[in-house]
């Protein structure tokens, strides 16, 4: 067996003295009856799209039903106090990302729960890589050239984005802190829309995710300077990533994983993980997420937890930087 599932079941066993016997057979048991996974997006969106597809696997593999409730709202805060407020017992679970997890803390002057103490990571699930865009008219045809363009003349040229607060927004001024150049930023509701305005020339350039634009970047309408991640994107594989193209270090994309309320016992913890690590490794799903411009990200809880550190200590620097402030 391996060594954490040792610690965990021996942690257990010292435990049932004082929780009680029931406290322990709930655990053993976990789990007997329906799960329920607050989604902090509305429907159709990449990161509802990308756990609907688990939903099957994971019903089978835990032998009860995951019921999927979305309650989208104030960059994920809406969602997420749900979850805050359930019992850690592993039946809420939430599905929150970069904004609600790691950046909102430092974006809203009160938050209704606090990302680290009310919470337990479970496992990260999804890596969102964004693309920087512009219409095909544009004199500059390399990040280089239109970065030295924004330098010339500050704030002739604007950036759209996917919203005040998103990965994309944040994704922005990060670009704009590194290149030492002022872009004026357009807030979009979505990818999409801000694709289709760079696309009819309404905007000079976007920061968007892939799906927005792939088509119209193979099509030739829309030039693709660099992507926001750290690898180059394979349906994009001649296109630099923002560090090879000359600001070293850039590294942004959005993310969504799993979280369950604090007090979850380990063994719970280690439970969903697992569960949702295997259903990450189908091959149908991998490619299925794929084909939406998401990255599988299966992970351990820890390595979650220390993830979601890091992306809060950056976004906080990035966002003061910046003066961003949402109300």
């Amino acid at each position: 067996m391996h060594p954490f599932l040792v610690r965990v079941g021996w942690l257990a066993a010292l435990c049932v003295p004082l929780a009680g016997p029931a406290a322990a057979q709930a655990q053993t048991d976990f789990p007997n009856k329906p799960i329920r996974a607050i989604v902090t997006f509305p429907p159709g969106g990449s990161a509802d799209a990308v756990f609907r597809m688990l939903v099957p696997q994971l019903n089978e593999k835990l032998g009860q039903p995951v019921i999927v409730d979305n309650r989208p709202g104030a960059g994920g805060n809406v969602g997420l106090t749900v979850v805050a407020k359930a019992p850690g017992d592993g039946y809420t679970i939430g599905l929150g990302a970069a904004g609600a997890l790691a950046a909102n803390v430092s974006l809203y002057p009160q938050m209704p729960f606090d990302p680290v103490k009310d919470f337990r990571p479970v496992g990260m699930l999804a890596a969102i890589p964004f693309v920087l865009v512009g219409h095909s008219s544009m004199a500059a045809r390399t990040q280089a050239e239109l970065i030295s363009q924004a330098r010339k003349a500050p704030g002739s040229l604007s950036i759209g984005h996917g919203g005040n607060g998103t990965a994309m927004h944040l994704s922005a001024a990060l670009f704009a802190q590194m290149a030492n150049a002022r872009f004026v930023e357009v807030p979009y509701r979505g990818s999409g829309p801000a694709a289709l305005d760079v696309l009819g020339g309404q905007i000079p350039l976007a920061i968007v995710d892939l799906p927005s634009a792939l088509q119209q970047i193979k099509a030739g309408k829309l030039i693709a300077y660099a992507v926001t991640s750290v690898r180059r994107l394979p349906m994009l594989p001649d296109v630099p990533t923002v560090a090879e193209a000359g600001l070293p270090g850039y590294d942004s994309t959005g993310w969504f994983g799993i979280v369950a309320p604090a007090g979850t016992p380990d063994a719970i913890v280690a439970r969903l993980n697992a569960q949702i690590n295997a259903a990450l490794a189908d091959g149908q799903t991998q490619a299925s997420m794929r084909n939406l411009g998401v990255e599988p990200a299966p992970g351990t809880p820890a390595a979650f937890g220390a993830y979601i550190a890091s992306e809060t200590k950056k976004w906080a620097k990035v966002i003061r930087t910046a003066h961003i402030k949402l109300d």
